[in-house]
């Protein structure tokens, strides 16, 4: 059973029980309100809550106040919540917040509300005024970035910034002055922070992200999981949320790039996008630890999580693939998605039949890049991972770039076109990037945009950028230059091969529990698995074999079966068991292009040919279980240790 944790909350710590029947009044029963006696209620309260507003009435002495005052503000949970002192007087049924001038505590500044009689401080003023303050404090407690996105009237911009190597350098002053004026013009929601961008060193996000904080602007943080096994980034999680950074944007990553010390760095790719969402759906839930042998509920954080979904594919395998990785990231608690950056307002337009042929209501924010020509050329050269940048749209970038302004007015009438195309078709904000962008231009952007919006359809035929044989999802409307709700061909040639037209056999007859074998094959199994000598030989005819037809490399947590037959570890960079990443080019690997076919266009070939195509999507593989490494899955599979048995339940 998960515990989830109330969106806010308010504690109440007094001798007086009363206390909390004003607060209820005050906040008119919107929110929940706890009560305990004492300090020590207090605390146990807290090892399993986290209260936005702690409410501090009457204890045993002002000394026993002054104690407990400091010890909240200074433990490491109760820090995080506001204070508010209250007296409340029982003989005229009223109250006052209490100052520090009052008390002489010298512990922060609160509004004194006189006790005395006088219609100007009655009871009804008072609780009015403390509704006042404690929505006030609930207010400065919101997540700007979640409730725009949100709140069904507004539009939500982020700015995208990338900081660079280097503790002290430049670019990380630039990054946080673009914040500081992000921040004082109150247009944008949440300053995005990119994680070692291109997979090149840089400095910690959470660092930055942490400072931008402090200048009242909501930071979402990148979250890439090629540098991290599922340890650290559980580990990065908790900081994170220690830190009141609950903006995240959860990603594969791009593959290491070969600036790093001494060459390429090895990339870990322990867990998926998939499989991080769900780890941070159980943190939010309140995740369960093992704890010196006791299970152990540790206390629920807030993340709100996005994550990058590519629709600008070429090919029928690699389109479909981004969209069955988009219903797994949904169906394990995605809560909002960016799109790769495009400039295709079919495949924009794409995304919005399909969120509503499938019936989900995820928000979904589009990407504006303020295209620059080296920029455009680097992405069209297929030196910026997923993003597409077409012969026809490079050339009309050039030309501009040749103009006096070397194409900035262009450039940023462009991404104000852009940006009024997302609004008229109903998505809930954008994300602004470029190379080197200030902030006037953001703002340039923005109300050249809005001033667009009427009549952003008749801007969609200056977005008509199609890859050459490049698929769409969706049959074209040539009334609007978008798309009807009607399925496109699927052209996609199949694939076939002797490997794996065998493979699903021998697996029904010998591993399929509904087969007369497979309780044969499991008794055998298990009596060798009790003796070494006849375990050795026996992985080591399973391994010879499994190498020979699938290059394998020995995990003992087999993904075979889930990916057409095909070894995610030994023939994917990234080791992606859930549908592709969102990188590759034509079909070629992001890692080899025109060298080595993405693993899971083969896959979705293979599956064609049978019309299970549609299964990519269906089932969410959980990552490999490293304590199962170089010992016999088939052992594993019948002893109920891999996730192939636990899925089925065969233990």
């Amino acid at each position: 059973m998960t515990i989830q944790r109330p969106s806010r909350q308010i504690l109440v710590v007094s001798k007086h029980p009363e206390l909390a029947d004003t607060i209820r009044k005050a906040v008119e029963n919107r929110l929940p309100v706890y009560y305990v006696p004492d300090e020590a209620g207090a605390f146990q309260y807290l090892r399993e809550n986290r209260p936005d507003i702690i409410v501090i009435g009457y204890l045993e002495s002002q000394e026993v106040l002054l104690r407990f005052y400091k010890r909240l503000r200074e433990g490491w949970i109760s820090r995080h919540a506001s204070l508010i002192l209250v007296e409340l007087d029982l003989q005229i049924d009223s109250c006052r917040i209490l100052s520090d001038e009052n008390l002489k505590l010298g512990i922060g500044e609160y509004t004194f509300l006189s006790g005395e009689t006088s219609p100007l401080f009655s009871p009804e003023y008072v609780l009015d005024r403390l509704r006042e303050l404690i929505f006030k404090k609930l207010g400065q407690r919101e997540n700007k970035l979640k409730n725009s996105i949100l709140d069904k009237e507004s539009f939500c911009v982020t700015w995208e910034q990338i900081p660079g190597p280097g503790a002290f350098e430049f670019r990380q002053e630039t990054v946080l002055e673009n914040a500081r004026k992000a921040a004082a013009a109150n247009r944008v929601c949440a300053i995005s922070i990119v994680d070692n961008p291109g997979g090149n060193p840089a400095i910690a996000t959470e660092i930055l992200c942490s400072e931008i904080r402090k200048y009242g602007i909501e930071p979402m943080v990148h979250l890439a999981f090629r540098d991290r096994n599922r340890n650290q980034i559980e580990s990065l999680l908790f900081q994170l949320a220690a830190l009141d950074v609950n903006n995240l944007l959860v990603l594969s990553g791009d593959y290491p790039s070969q600036s790093g010390f001494a060459g390429t760095s090895k990339p870990v790719f322990d867990v998926d996008s998939v499989n991080g969402l769900q780890l941070i759906q159980a943190m939010n839930q309140g995740l369960e630890h093992d704890i010196l042998r006791r299970k152990t509920r540790l206390a629920p954080t807030n993340f709100f999580t996005g994550v990058a979904f590519n629709p600008n594919k070429q090919q029928e395998a690699e389109v479909m693939g981004q969209y069955y990785k988009l219903k797994k990231k949904i169906a394990a608690g995605a809560d909002f998605a960016i799109l790769q950056i495009g400039y295709d307002a079919r495949k924009m337009h794409e995304v919005k039949l399909w969120l509503e042929q499938q019936q989900h209501r995820l928000p979904v924010l589009t990407s504006i890049q303020v295209l620059t020509y080296s920029t455009a050329k680097s992405m069209h050269a297929n030196r910026v991972p997923g993003c597409v940048v077409t012969d026809q749209l490079l050339n009309q970038i050039a030309e501009e770039n040749r103009l006096p302004d070397k194409g900035r007015a262009a450039r940023i009438m462009r991404a104000a076109k852009m940006l009024a195309i997302s609004k008229g078709m109903g998505f809930k904000g954008t994300c602004i990037s470029g190379h080197s962008l200030k902030y006037d231009e953001v703002e340039e952007v923005l109300e050249r945009g809005n001033t667009l919006v009427p009549q952003w359809k008749d801007l969609i035929r200056e977005f008509d950028f199609p890859q050459k044989q490049g698929f769409y999802y969706f049959e074209k409307d040539s009334a609007t230059g978008l798309n009807q709700a009607k399925l496109s061909p699927r052209p996609q040639k199949v694939s076939r091969s002797l490997v794996y037209a065998l493979s699903p056999v021998l697996h029904l007859v010998l591993f399929e529990p509904s087969s007369p074998l497979y309780k044969v094959m499991r008794r055998k199994v298990r009596f060798i698995a009790g003796y070494p000598a006849l375990e050795k030989p026996f992985h080591a005819i399973e391994n010879w074999t499994k190498t020979a037809l699938y290059g394998c490399q020995d995990c003992g947590d087999c993904a075979l079966m889930d990916i057409a037959y095909l070894c995610p570890v030994s023939q994917c960079p990234k080791d992606q068991r859930n549908a592709p990443c969102g990188g590759s080019y034509e079909g070629w690997c992001e890692v080899y292009p025109n060298q080595k076919q993405c693993i899971w266009v083969r896959a979705y070939r293979r599956l064609k040919a049978r019309h299970l195509e549609h299964t990519i999507g269906e089932t969410i593989v959980p990552p490999c279980d490293y304590e199962l490494r170089q010992t016999s899955s088939w052992v594993n599979y019948f002893l109920g240790k891999d996730h192939i048995s636990k899925r089925i339940g065969k233990q």
